[in-house]
């Protein structure tokens, strides 16, 4: 197919072919001149990402940040190119000299699509699946949103861009699953479907039915044939797929990766590897644009962006002029005073209490959902068990959206990128909650989130081998020092219903994602939560010490019950809680100095590996292996996690 563009004219089959044109010329000058790059998925799609843009979604770049403004994903984010392009020529805030930057160091458009570094990208995309997950949460908060404020307010579609990759990683079976069960009804799905991967075709490793896999999760599926270089087609089935009610739509769109290179065409070298100069100008031959590199006049460009701000306008007035007469109520989704109230309203636990910090953080989380409209909470078939429990209110389900209890069930993998895709949508502030060792499912989710800054609060309960009977399987002793390692990811591990109380304050403040990691067993109360803003701090003090027990979590009452033994020994000692490091590595030096001293000995006590506390201490009662099958307290013993252990250690340290 060679579709001339024609400069200037002001039809739509001219205005079509000029954009795909620049679309496709981007598609392979950026790579080509970065050295690096994907041209092949861009270069296919750039019709279907121009109507999109220019015909069916609701966007406005004069306000990317409209409330109710259709979101686009981009799932196979290697295509970021495809996206650039169609930001580009949309006018939001891409110029030409972005698009030559493109993978370089500083630039708008870096390798894969960043969150809150490039205008109109929605969220971070890279690792395949993840983004149709993100989907998955964008749909859901859609959907509790426009049950909550009514859909003059609220009434969006999530449009995602998958390819072969993005459905063979376990995570799509996972969401898609959920979506279908949900009936998530505004979410439609685009299968890229060119039977392509790096290593060659597709049937080299998969011969899945899509389509037929995507029916049995409940979703309308439209296989719409050859029609992926037909602007009026793509048009009418994306239409179809955006009217369909009752379920989410995947969109099955055959397409010849690389078209219309006359080079590469259905090769799978048309993936990731920078077209030379001369495939570039025989392509550009075909397509009847001029072998200019970044080829982008000016006023196709403007007449392009006058489009994109006038083909919204009406629908975006019409809305501000709703959202104005309910402000009151959607301020109230992201209200500071709100936040003020929850510490009003914050549990505050007895010396008498000794609940475990996941029973804590279930009655912290009931008094939250009276004062924060915001909070969705749920759990990956653990919801009773992990402490996300909201009692009384409602289950999220097709019908009744509204709920603010969502039950993801064992979806571990897709409920952390659902739960960012929530978050990132706006208005909505999801937790996620299950047993910690289960952490390592999530780990790509929970990183991602640390990048893109998403608001989640994740729940990690059953913290140590004070889990007991389930085993090493179950009992996390890595988990902990392999959360703290990533940057942004607050990791706050309270010693007591207080601190578990302060940790939500703390969450709520953190501009990103927090992990509260929270103990199975019964704990004694023991402090006032204060530790939590500083990260660490002294709970028991002497006027001279002579030497400090450090701990975290359920260690802390160990490390005070340890303190006594040394006093009856002569041995004097102050305590310390450190439920954040990262928050304590924050603080004045002279404030961390004051906590742990430089001139007495410092013993650390965590019920797990001690890797990253060589920072703190001088010596470490740790467990540097695999856990054992025992009742808690047993295994507890059994590893050295007790009062006469570290009393018997900070002995040995101190002479």
């Amino acid at each position: 197919m060679t579709t001339a563009p024609i400069v200037g004219s002001l039809d739509q089959a001219s205005f079509d072919a000029n954009a795909i044109a620049i679309i496709r010329g981007f598609a392979m000058d950026a790579p080509f001149y970065a050295k690096s790059g994907h041209q092949g998925t861009a270069m296919t799609l750039a019709p279907l990402a121009h109507v999109l843009y220019s015909r069916v979604m609701n966007h406005n770049p004069a306000d990317p940040q409209w409330l109710n403004r259709d979101r686009f994903i981009l799932s196979n984010g290697h295509a970021s190119i495809l996206q650039y392009a169609n930001l580009f020529l949309n006018g939001y805030g891409l110029e030409i000299g972005d698009i030559k930057g493109f993978r370089q160091l500083g630039s708008l458009t870096p390798g894969h699509p960043e969150v809150g570094h490039t205008t109109g990208v929605e969220v971070t995309t890279g690792p395949l699946g993840q983004g149709f997950a993100n989907a998955v949460g964008m749909a859901i908060a859609e959907s509790h949103l426009r049950a909550q404020l009514g859909d003059d307010l609220m009434n969006h579609h999530t449009y995602v861009l998958v390819g072969d990759g993005c459905l063979m990683e376990g995570i799509s079976h996972e969401a898609a699953s959920l979506a279908g069960h949900l009936q998530l009804d505004h979410l439609v799905a685009i299968f890229d479907d060119n039977k392509i991967t790096i290593d060659g075709a597709l049937d080299l490793t998969c011969s899945d039915n899509v389509a037929e896999r995507f029916r049995s999760y409940q979703w309308n599926v439209i296989e719409c044939g050859d029609i992926s270089q037909d602007c009026d087609a793509l048009e009418k089935v994306l239409m179809q797929a955006r009217q369909h009610v009752g379920q989410p739509t995947l969109v099955v769109l055959p397409t010849r990766i690389g078209f219309p290179s006359p080079d590469f065409t259905d090769k799978h070298a048309a993936h990731g590897n920078p077209f030379l100069e001369e495939h570039i100008v025989r392509t550009k031959e075909v397509i009847g644009m001029p072998n200019e590199p970044f080829w982008a006049p000016t006023e196709i460009v403007q007449q392009q962006r006058e489009h994109a701000l006038t083909r919204s306008k009406d629908a975006y007035a019409q809305w501000q002029m709703k959202a104005g007469k309910k402000s009151a109520e959607i301020a109230a989704y992201s209200s500071r005073e709100n936040v003020q109230k929850m510490s009003s309203v914050l549990p505050v636990f007895g010396s008498n209490e000794s609940p475990a910090t996941r029973v804590a953080i279930q009655k912290v989380l009931e008094e939250a959902a009276k004062v924060l409209p915001q909070l969705l909470s749920g759990a990956a078939d653990l919801t009773g068990n992990t402490g996300a429990k909201l009692n009384g209110e409602n289950a999220f389900s097709s019908s009744h959206p509204e709920g603010k209890q969502l039950y993801y069930g064992i979806r571990e993998h897709a409920m952390g990128s659902i739960a960012n895709g929530m978050a990132l949508h706006g208005m909505v502030l999801p937790v996620v909650g299950t047993f910690f060792v289960f952490a390592d499912y999530m780990r790509p989710s929970l990183r991602l989130a640390a990048l893109s800054k998403a608001k989640v609060v994740f729940i990690f309960s059953h913290d140590s081998v004070g889990v007991g009977e389930d085993g090493p399987t179950h009992q996390p002793v890595e988990q902990l020092a392999s959360l703290r390692i990533i940057p942004g990811l607050q990791v706050i591990r309270p010693c007591d219903g207080n601190e578990t109380a302060a940790a939500w304050m703390q969450a709520l403040a953190f501009d990103g994602p927090t992990a509260l990691v929270l103990s199975r067993q019964n704990l004694p109360i023991i402090s006032d939560g204060s530790a939590v803003e500083t990260g660490a701090a002294i709970i028991r003090s002497v006027d001279q010490p002579d030497l400090v027990l450090m701990g975290t979590g359920s260690e802390v009452s160990v490390c005070l019950e340890a303190a006594e033994i040394l006093a009856s020994r002569g041995i004097s000692a102050n305590v310390v809680s450190a439920p954040c490091f990262s928050l304590f590595d924050s603080q004045p030096a002279d404030f961390k100095a004051q906590v742990l001293p430089h001139d007495i000995p410092i013993i650390g006590v965590e019920a797990g590996v001690s890797f990253g506390w060589e920072k703190y201490v001088d010596d470490m009662v740790s467990i540097e292996s695999f856990g054992t099958s025992a009742p808690g307290a047993q295994a507890l013993e059994h590893f050295g996690i007790s009062a006469s252990n570290v009393a018997d250690r900070a002995i040995q340290l101190h002479s």
